[in-house]
């Protein structure tokens, strides 16, 4: 596995280094083949929380986890839990589609674990639908409107591209923007 290992507001150091590379290679188990595209992990300290962001670009699956917490390694034990658990859904997933279509082969290794992971993970299911009439209106109303009804993100019809566009909250204050491409 290839790591890029960066810092922002935070030096880097050749023991934090090593220990983010031995814990997220504890991953490696979990595929068939060796990992080819690069790990991409981010540590950074804001605020006092220190914070670890782990992406690993694979093929039709992107893996991605954050976790902010007092304490440096904390974080980086945090953020591998995370992606082994999303690992294990993804199997999951994966083995019920091998099941109802037989042969097709995953980039994941068989533990013989399965079984015990089927019955820990929860399927999904939409509990609630609602319908929204998608008002044309620019970027700034959509973030007053989302404000006003105290959500986290905002779907509208956007008045200058005539698209369906998102606006969201950021972990940061700030505000995003996914339009459709």
């Amino acid at each position: 596995m290839k790591y890029n290992i960066r810092g922002q507001n935070l030096p880097v150091t050749e023991a934090l280094r090593e220990y983010v590379e031995k814990k997220i290679s504890r991953l490696e188990k979990y595929f068939e083949a060796p990992i080819t595209s690069e790990t991409n992990v981010t540590l950074s300290v804001t605020k006092g929380y220190h914070a670890v962001e782990v992406t690993i670009p694979l093929t039709g699956v992107m893996l991605r986890a954050e976790v902010k917490s007092e304490d440096m390694y904390a974080s980086i034990d945090e953020v591998v839990d995370k992606l082994e658990r999303q690992i294990r859904k993804h199997k999951t997933k994966v083995n019920r589609k091998i099941r109802n279509e037989s042969g097709i082969r995953t980039f994941f290794r068989d533990s013989g674990s399965a079984a015990r992971v089927l019955e820990d993970e929860e399927d999904f299911e939409v509990v609630r639908t609602k319908q929204v009439t998608l008002k044309p209106m620019d970027v700034e109303e959509a973030i007053l409107q989302m404000n006003m009804v105290g959500h986290n993100f905002f779907v509208f019809a956007n008045a200058d591209t005539k698209e369906v566009n998102v606006v969201y909250r950021r972990h940061d204050g700030r505000y995003g923007l996914i339009e459709q491409s």
